[in-house]
């Protein structure tokens, strides 16, 4: 609300002096202090497409701000504006915002899959579950197989090293055995 021709310090019937009521001296406004803004209020998103007066006591205000328009338009064109606010007045407020976010999902979802919706979606992701797991059985079966293969392949190796190094141990027993007694510094003099 604009005011116009707004003289703070008379009235009209108290004015004795118009000269003196506008003259600097006497009026002067703060240049700091400009009038407050007219405040507005924009309808909801609801309200404006509905093209319809926005109530304070509005039941979709809260949940399709004027910001976001396309929500309500989703919304409106898969359940209808009166579903809507029938649905929103039977459930309590805490449970509201959930369920506007319900509805406007599902609707993006009918819009994209008329037939299915969200069904549609929902079967589409569990056969993408399914399939995954049935990857991971077969990766972790292989990799059990591999695991059991290499173990194999280790005790295989260890064994032929074993087998292998046994006739060269013995070869070298036997000779450390015979040039020990061979050998002329092992013996000591006898001494008489």
């Amino acid at each position: 609300m604009e005011c116009k021709d707004y003289t703070p310090f008379s009235s009209p019937s108290s004015s004795s002096s118009p000269t003196h009521l506008h003259s600097p001296s006497s009026f002067n406004p703060s240049p700091s202090l400009p009038p407050p803004p007219p405040v507005v209020l924009s309808p909801c998103a609801a309200c404006k497409i509905l093209r319809r007066r926005c109530v304070e006591k509005c039941v979709l205000a809260p949940y399709f701000p004027p910001t976001e328009p396309y929500k309500f338009t989703i919304a409106h064109r898969v359940f209808g504006a009166s579903n809507i606010i029938k649905f929103l007045q039977e459930l309590p407020e805490s449970q509201r915002a959930d369920a506007v976010s319900s509805m406007v999902y599902e609707a993006n979802a009918r819009i994209r899959d008329p037939v299915y919706g969200c069904a549609g979606a929902i079967c589409h992701l569990q056969k993408q579950v399914s399939e995954l797991q049935a990857q991971l059985a077969k990766a972790q079966a292989e990799l059990v197989t591999s695991q059991c293969q290499q173990r194999n392949l280790i005790a295989l190796i260890c064994m032929e090293m074993t087998q292998s190094q046994e006739p060269i141990l013995q070869q070298q027993v036997q000779m450390m055995d015979t040039t020990c007694f061979l050998d002329d510094s092992t013996w000591e003099p006898l001494e008489e």
